[in-house]
């Protein structure tokens, strides 16, 4: 019985990738010391897979920023602004792209489906001209060949590259994305011809745009790509592979029909309902890949079940057409469980990370084959046992206390307008009031001091003084740019969502579980692997102190619980609901300590609320409803006073606009800047929104400084939509990935821009 890896984590056990990559952005290391560090990692997970008894191994699933950029550099679709001029692609375009650079800003980020993983949206229009301009999947394949493994190159199908894409500035947004399919299919012929010319033997497809819910033009856009590319793929295997959710009947009905094609993935843990649909019908002859084991959490798999289901399956396709595989990418896992060395013992038992699927799907094909390791299922059988009865991870009294939630709406019992009033005469804010999101650059000196408070090389005595002097700094900068509503900067968290897991009971954390969301940028997911609850206060000395250094507001900042649950490792024995609403109780009595220390200002996060909303609309609704409901939650026991602001970024919100007015919170500020202001477009077309908001004015994730005029540029097209006595002036979010004479720069030009506003509006009256 045959295995299959759908692809791997890049960045390396520790990192090695991530320091690698901001070495070399930061002119300490050579382009050819980035490719020897990327090198050495893909040989290494090759040779892990091949080792672990893996017969399909991917390759090109390695990217030194993102599989989405990867594919715009192969099609050659760099837009005009970066000034390519044909050729290989490099590292300078690429980054560019990716990262913006001192002249041009940076292309457009957003989430990956459901993930908090991001790529970068292709800009495409009529005039694209395509041409074949990175042979990194070629090449990489021939690398892995050398090594003596025989791998599986991946590529983005080209339906699904197409429906991920947007219209480029300038581009009528009414225009057809897949009327460019006869222009970039050429592309994809030459490079599987190439991997052909290789020895390539397989080659799988990621279309995983097929388990959206797709109308029926889209549906026939996936027939005939691959109609036309059947002649192209006549000698190789070919594996569409599909994920994150079930695939609808009549997507499955049009994948299944599809020509040229030997085998199709799907995910059997976030598409259990798939299975039903092979049961009414599968394609004789070919082979089905079944993913089994979960790539987006870090429990240890149900050998036991998952072992039933393939059983069923092999009778339904036949023993040489199965093939057992991870339900996704490992992308969205953490790499190895033998370097968490501080792991509590027990719980580490219940875990699997992306080297231990491995292992897993290898033993589940073995065991299909007859030769099942009872040692290796008797264990796994112990640990689920051990995780189901262990008294750690249940808390009547706090299951007691969500449960008794559901039945209730939570609302301030005031409208946002008379709390916005309410809030001005305690406030006293000016017209377009500016702030910041939260975070300010974490410096080398910094991240030092929280390292050696955590090895016990400093004493908290010596930690708070120097944390304290890192809020000083941060705010009386904010003092002198004149910025109205302050933050401390963040300076003793390392990771929103860590800070607060490591405060709240029912979490446990990781030292090297690392796992990559963009670029360079990792997140060390903490797992909730029991009932939350808040032991002691969180934020509310940090914040005093804050408070205590100026007179103008300080914000209170807080991670919200939706976000808190979309970026943990969530436990999987309970509804995702419950959870969440565990969160929203312990945040909820913070929330109010901090109200009750004098903090009139306090931002509940939730950058995460969009990125948990289910694939299929008939699943978003329920959704939607916990998700809001546990935002107010938090916030429902507040005075009028007392300013609630949350935040989101890098994902479409204008289809879940009016669930984002029904948080009633009274200010929301939101990434605009670098999606081109996609936002504002939802007000344009009619959408009233009374509370407060702040659209982002630039893009934190790039180095470029915004000149003062583009910034006071995207205000006047704010003013244009919204009303002035809402409107609020923010970067897109947090500040934490810059440096500090960006920061500065940045933040000088946005608030000159306010200002020159403020008194154009003046003058007007």
């Amino acid at each position: 019985m045959a295995s299959h890896i759908v692809g791997y984590p890049r960045m390396g056990p520790k990192r090695e990738l991530k320091f690698a990559l901001e070495s070399f952005w930061d002119g300490k290391s050579s382009a050819e010391d980035l490719k020897k560090v990327a090198a050495d990692l893909r040989a290494s997970i090759w040779k892990q897979m091949s080792d672990a008894g893996i017969k399909y191994i991917p390759c090109n699933t390695f990217s030194y920023y993102d599989q989405v950029l990867d594919a715009t550099s192969m099609l050659g679709a760099v837009p005009p602004r970066y000034g390519w001029n044909g050729g290989e692609i490099g590292f300078d375009t690429y980054f560019s792209m990716a990262r913006g650079n001192a002249s041009v800003p940076a292309m457009e980020m957003t989430k990956w489906f459901d993930t908090n993983y991001h790529f970068i949206v292709p800009e495409l229009g009529p005039d694209v001209k395509f041409s074949y301009a990175s042979h990194k999947a070629v090449d990489e394949f021939k690398e892995a060949k050398a090594l003596g493994v025989n791998t599986v190159p991946v590529l983005i199908g080209p339906v699904s590259y197409l429906l991920l894409s947007k219209p480029a500035k300038g581009v009528e947004k009414s225009f057809s994305l897949l009327s460019l399919l006869p222009k970039i299919l050429p592309i994809y012929k030459e490079v599987v011809a190439d991997l052909k010319a290789a020895g390539a033997s397989w080659i799988q497809f990621d279309e995983p745009t097929l388990v959206s819910d797709l109308e029926a033009h889209q549906l026939q856009a996936f027939t005939e790509a691959y109609s036309e590319l059947e002649s192209s793929v006549s000698g190789l295997n070919v594996l569409v592979e599909t994920y994150f959710a079930d695939v609808p009947a009549e997507a499955y009905k049009t994948l299944t029909a599809l020509k040229g094609i030997t085998a199709f993935g799907f995910d059997f843990i976030r598409g259990t309902k798939t299975l039903d649909l092979i049961k009414s019908g599968f394609p004789s002859n070919k082979h089905l890949f079944a993913g089994v084991v979960d790539g987006r959490n870090i429990w240890a798999n149900d050998l036991a079940a998952s072992l039933s289901t393939l059983q069923n399956l092999e009778g339904i396709v036949g023993k040489d057409n199965l093939v057992v595989s991870t339900s996704c990418s490992l992308l969205h896992t953490a790499v190895d469980l033998v370097n968490e060395t501080k792991l509590d013992a027990e719980i580490k038992s219940w875990l699997a990370f992306a080297a231990q699927k491995i292992f897993e799907v290898n033993a589940l094909a073995k065991a299909l084959s007859g030769q099942k390791d009872e040692d290796f299922f008797s264990a796994n059988g112990q640990a689920l046992a051990s995780r189901k009865s262990s008294p750690r991870v249940t808390n009547e009294a706090v299951q007691k206390a969500a449960a008794a939630l559901k039945g209730s709406d939570h609302r301030r019992g005031t409208n946002v307008s008379a709390r916005l009033d309410a809030q001005q005469k305690k406030l006293n804010l000016p017209i377009l009031p500016t702030t910041t999101i939260g975070s300010f650059p974490q410096t080398v000196e910094l991240r030092r001091v929280r390292r050696e408070y955590k090895a016990n090389k400093i004493s908290e005595e010596e930690y708070v003084k120097e944390i304290k002097e890192e809020i000083r700094k941060v705010v009386e900068l904010q003092e002198e740019l004149d910025i109205d509503v302050l933050v401390h900067g963040e300076p003793e968290r390392n990771d929103m969502v860590e800070y607060f897991g490591e405060q709240l009971s029912g979490f446990a954390f990781t030292v090297n579980g690392w796992v990559q969301s963009y670029g360079s940028r990792c997140v060390k997911p903490p797992i909730i692997y029991g009932d939350v609850s808040r032991p002691k206060p969180m934020t509310v000395f940090w914040l005093s102190a804050a408070q205590s250094m100026t007179k103008r507001p300080m914000k209170g900042m807080l991670t919200g619980p939706v976000t808190i649950l979309n970026w943990s490792f969530v436990r999987n024995d309970q509804p995702r609901s419950g959870t969440c609403y565990q969160i929203a109780l312990a945040i909820k009595v913070e929330v109010e300590d901090l109200e009750k220390a004098g903090i009139n200002v306090v931002q509940i996060d939730e950058a995460a609320l969009r990125e948990g909303l289910p694939l299929r609309k008939s699943e978003q609704g329920n959704y939607l409803k916990w998700a809001v409901h546990s935002f107010r939650i938090t916030n429902v026991g507040v005075q009028d006073t007392t300013q609630i602001h949350t935040h989101m970024c890098y994902s479409n919100f204008n289809d879940i606009i009016h669930s984002i007015i029904d948080m009633d919170a009274d200010v929301i500020t939101i990434e605009n800047s670098r999606s081109d202001e996609k936002l504002l477009s939802v007000f344009r077309e009619g959408v009233k929104y009374g509370a407060g908001i702040g659209p982002g004015v630039y893009d934190i994730h790039s180095p470029r400084i915004p000149p003062t005029e583009e910034i006071a540029d995207r205000i006047n097209k704010m003013l244009a939509v919204l009303e002035k006595n809402i409107l609020w002036v923010n970067p897109d979010c947090g500040l934490k990935t810059r440096k500090y004479n960006e920061v500065k720069a940045a933040l000088t030009n946005m608030v000159q821009a306010t200002k020159q506003i403020r008194n154009q509006l003046a003058s007007a009256k």
